[in-house]
């Protein structure tokens, strides 16, 4: 099924509609996991795009019948997830010999759920890590998300409670993948 995406790095011209993408997809697929006012309070800082990853070139989008249809990508910095306003930002660059890349932002449009894009754009972002000398990944993964990053190799070494601006906590799962768990 995944023959009919198109995978390309994201532009700055991107943006606007990443940013409806990504709201489409909180609110069409994570329902099931958090409350609406975790996922209000979470919109545009825990669970939103990182520009940095946009003008690091990290970061792709999947295109489908002439609209996106997912994005996702990898950092070689610090910051484990979140978006330009979001807590715990760490611009600091990663080695590649000793740190792990950080898997980020992967969001996949309600439209196009459950049609192999969430794999295909992790695998992208894997490869592309993997390209540029890391050999280790680590994400801050939705309740949503983990029984993929299961399958794909990855395993949960912990939880954070990420408050939000309004009074609500957002739970993330910090996952990692060792370079002997690739696909």
């Amino acid at each position: 099924m995944t023959s009919n995406f198109t995978l390309r790095l994201a532009t700055e011209d991107d943006i606007p509609a990443l940013h409806g993408l990504i709201g489409d997809s909180v609110r069409g697929l994570q329902a099931d996991d958090y409350t609406q006012e975790q996922m209000d309070g979470a919109l545009g800082t825990v669970l939103g795009l990182d520009t940095q990853l946009i003008q690091d070139r990290t970061y792709f989008v999947a295109e489908a019948a002439g609209r996106l249809a997912g994005c996702g990508g990898w950092s070689k910095r610090k910051t484990l997830f979140g978006a330009d306003r979001g807590p715990g930002r760490e611009p600091e660059l990663l080695d590649p010999a000793t740190d792990a890349a950080k898997v980020r932002a992967i969001f996949v449009h309600p439209d196009f759920a459950r049609r192999g894009l969430g794999s295909l754009l992790l695998a992208r972002v894997e490869a592309a890590a993997w390209a540029a000398g890391f050999r280790r990944f680590e994400m801050g993964s939705t309740l949503t998300g983990v029984p993929l990053y299961r399958l794909k190799g990855y395993t949960e070494v912990g939880r954070i409670d990420v408050p939000l601006h309004n009074g609500e906590a957002l739970p993330v799962v910090k996952m990692v993948k060792p370079a002997d768990a690739a696909d």
